[in-house]
């Protein structure tokens, strides 16, 4: 198990930066892995739900955009990318994912299309911010909350309620991908 464990990290974290590296030749989006660069992740996902295509016309976008906002969970709160089983595929929709230090399996793919599919109240930059089992600020050689966007010392108590993002938790339907 942890050889497929690396091998997604790895993989993963390639794809991130090879995203980053296209996105940024493109545009000038700031897309530096701070907790405040999933602000744009937001505003770029409401671009496209707002331009009127559908999901599968800018699913290789989202993709990009989840595994950005994975990599900034991985970055910035000491979680590590994860190959999902089978049953968690089937729940989330979704072929990876991250654990957080305390042993929690979040999505953040799925996240990002739950923001194209439903709108503002999906962000992603609260999605962070309400994550529990993120590292704290000041421990040494961990990534902590003391970036731009970071402010906040203790995750909020609503990821809980957030339409089931953790492993064994489903609140919405099959095609929430949470």
């Amino acid at each position: 198990m942890e050889g497929t464990r690396l091998s997604a990290d790895l993989r993963m974290r390639r794809h991130a930066a090879e995203f980053v590296r296209d996105v940024t030749a493109r545009s000038r989006l700031p897309l530096d892995y701070s907790v405040a660069s999933l602000r744009v992740v937001d505003f770029v996902v409401d671009g496209l739900r707002k331009s009127g295509r559908d999901r599968t016309a800018v699913g290789h976008v989202l993709f990009g955009l989840g595994v950005y906002a994975g990599e900034v969970l991985v970055r910035r709160a000491g979680a590590v990318w994860v190959e999902f089983g089978e049953g968690q595929r089937e729940l989330f929709g979704q072929p990876v994912g991250v654990r957080m230090p305390d042993g929690r399996v979040w999505n953040p793919l799925g996240k990002v299309v739950k923001r194209f599919e439903v709108g503002e109240r999906e962000s992603l930059r609260t999605f962070y911010l309400q994550l529990h089992g993120r590292t704290r600020a000041g421990l040494p050689g961990q990534p902590g909350l003391t970036d731009a966007g970071g402010t906040g010392d203790r995750a909020g108590r609503g990821a809980d309620r957030e339409a089931g993002h953790r492993v064994g938790r489903r609140a919405g339907g099959p095609s929430d991908g949470l």
